[in-house]
C-alpha cells in the first residue's frame, strides 16, 4: 500500500531537483579561457605520448580494490543480520564468507598479485 504522503514527497523532490538543475546551468560561469579548454590542465606540456599502456598489475590491484570493498559492505549487515529468526544460520553464511575471503586473500597474497614493484 502506498503511503497518501509518496506522491508528495516525489513531487518536492522532482522540483527541488529540477530547480537545482536551472540554477546551476543559471549561475555556472560562461568564459572559458584557453588553460580550462586545452586537454592538460596540470601546469605543464606532456612530454611523453598520452597513450602510455596501464601496467596488469595497476588493473589487478584495482580488482582487488573493488571485491574487497564490496564485501566489506557485504560484512556490515552481519550486526543486524543477528537479529533475525535463526541467527545460527547467519553466522555460519557469513563465517563462511569470511573463511573464503581470508582464503582468496592469502592466496593473492602468497603468488605476489599484492606487490606493486616488479622484481
Amino acid at each position: 500500500m502506498i503511503s497518501p504522503i509518496a506522491p508528495l514527497f516525489f513531487l518536492i523532490t522532482s522540483l527541488l531537483s529540477i530547480i537545482l538543475i536551472i540554477v546551476g546551468q543559471v549561475l555556472s560561469p560562461k568564459t572559458p579561457y584557453t588553460e580550462k579548454n586545452s586537454p592538460y590542465e596540470c601546469g605543464f606540456a606532456p612530454i611523453n605520448s598520452p597513450r602510455l599502456p596501464f601496467s596488469f598489475r595497476f588493473f589487478l590491484v584495482a580488482i582487488l580494490f573493488l571485491i574487497f570493498d564490496l564485501e566489506i559492505a557485504i560484512l556490515l549487515i552481519f550486526p543486524f543480520s543477528l537479529n533475525l529468526i535463526n541467527p545460527g544460520l547467519t553466522s555460519t553464511v557469513n563465517s563462511l564468507f569470511l573463511i573464503i575471503l581470508a582464503g582468496g586473500l592469502y592466496y593473492e597474497w602468497s603468488q605476489g598479485g599484492l606487490e606493486w614493484a616488479e622484481d
